[in-house]
């Protein structure tokens, strides 16, 4: 069983609320001082006409739409005090581009006005949310970091979700975006993370992570280059490719991000300002939210259909606890009866869990999940797996597999091969399957 340490903090947790991107316009390059030329730093090549970024959704967002949990509020007005005493640091070009080089990475961290202006606005205006997200990267900078290291990718790619979604699970953007990762759905269920009327693994923060892991080390081997697997990250590898070809086939970042969408301009300048900021918080006067007593967590296999009041009703529990801790299930309800699902909970939960669990699943049962309901889900699934129903034929195109195709229909590898009376999963591009 997985096993993490969480604070009550997280329990908080709740939707990012959509906000504007934010336009910035500078005119590249633009240096604070002369003496920075000493520094090994990468300039932007100097352009006569004022480029133009959006910085992007999740560092727009103001504060407050973040949280709405009256503990939560409480610690962030904390935070908002501390940071209200603060008394503003000069910090010069050069030692902010030394800071960069000090930092052990593979992606490159240059620094210029593009990735000050973004340092900035981490420095100053958002400097709660900045306290905010070191509590917050207490409980999901170790799932992310096992990962990265299980993958084999850049550790520094960690810090991705801080400009996604400021290490929100339950951010949703104004694209539909969702989770830490802000999946939007086709990339989503391409990567296998699951969206139904039940269940968004979007918000699942370890399978989310997985996925976009994933993504990431695909979008490197598309590229060459993780600079470049970073834009794409964030604008899709087409919008990379078609500033590749209209700036005569250059592939270095700051070549071709006057022919990327505006966002992504600022995209990689605020992932080097979040790396930076993350490192160099104390250096600011940022301290992260002190967290409470950390809590151990487990998971239990769910197999019968559950709603979370049965728990809280039961073993007196949080709901708010349990939706901070479980973000993945949309309307409170494992589907179990159809396949087993994981629910994670705190150790002492666990241990009541199990004490009770007969009285738990019996607990107001015909009132969240009515037998006639019941019954007619089960009868048609097993319709399904009989080969009933609605039948689509599907042609085989290169480079699916079972998986990929069963994915696509929410269905199953297994219910595919029965369906066809197939003896092993080899299929041949142009040959048509049964779907049902």
């Amino acid at each position: 069983m997985h096993r993490t340490i969480i604070t009550l903090l997280t329990y908080t947790l709740l939707a990012i609320l959509p906000g504007k991107a934010e336009a910035l316009s500078l005119s590249l390059p633009a240096f604070g001082s002369d003496s920075i030329a000493a520094v090994d730093t990468t300039f932007v090549e100097a352009e006569s006409d004022s480029i133009t970024f959006d910085l992007p959704e999740g560092i727009t967002e103001d504060i407050d739409s973040l949280l709405n949990s009256w503990q939560a509020r409480h610690l962030l007005k904390k935070a908002e005090r501390d940071n209200n005493n603060w008394r503003s640091i000069t910090t010069s070009d050069t030692t902010y581009a030394e800071r960069l080089m000090k930092m052990p990475t593979i992606v490159k961290m240059p620094y210029n006005s593009m990735v000050r202006t973004c340092i900035d606005r981490y420095t100053t205006k958002n400097r709660s949310l900045v306290s905010y997200m070191l509590g917050m990267a207490e409980f999901y900078m170790p799932i992310i970091e096992e990962e990265i290291d299980r993958q084999g990718i850049p550790h520094e790619l960690k810090y991705l979700p801080i400009i996604e979604s400021a290490l929100n699970p339950k951010a949703v953007s104004r694209a539909s975006a969702k989770g830490l990762w802000q999946f939007i759905f086709p990339t989503a269920k391409l990567y296998g993370l699951r969206s139904n009327n039940y269940i968004d693994e979007r918000f699942d923060p370890i399978k989310s992570t997985k996925a976009a892991i994933r993504y990431l080390g695909d979008l490197y081997n598309i590229f060459g280059s993780w600079e470049l697997a970073i834009a794409a990250y964030n604008c899709g590898p087409g919008n990379v490719k078609k500033a590749i070809m209209r700036s005569g086939g250059k592939t270095d970042f700051w070549e071709i991000y006057r022919w990327l969408p505006r966002e992504t301009r600022g995209y990689l300048p605020m992932f080097i300002a979040a790396n930076y900021i993350m490192t160099y918080h104390k250096e600011h006067g940022i301290y992260p939210l002190e967290p409470s007593t950390p809590i151990i967590t487990d998971t239990i296999v769910v197999s019968k259909n559950l709603h979370f009041k049965q728990i809280v009703d039961v073993c007196e529990a949080d709901i708010e606890e349990i939706r901070a801790l479980n973000p993945q299930y949309i309307k409170d309800i494992i589907p179990g009866a159809n396949e087993p699902y994981v629910l994670r909970l705190t150790n002492n939960m666990v241990t009541r869990f199990i004490a009770n669990e007969d009285t738990i699943y019996k607990h107001r049962q015909e009132e969240f999940f009515p037998s006639e309901s019941v019954e007619k889900m089960l009868k048609q699934a097993k319709a399904n797996d009989d080969g009933h129903g609605t039948l689509k034929r599907h042609k085989i195109r290169r480079g699916e597999t079972l998986g990929s195709i069963a994915r696509k229909y929410r269905v199953t590898v297994k219910q595919i091969m029965k369906w066809n009376n197939m003896r092993n999963t080899k299929i041949r591009e142009g040959k048509y399957l049964k779907i049902y």
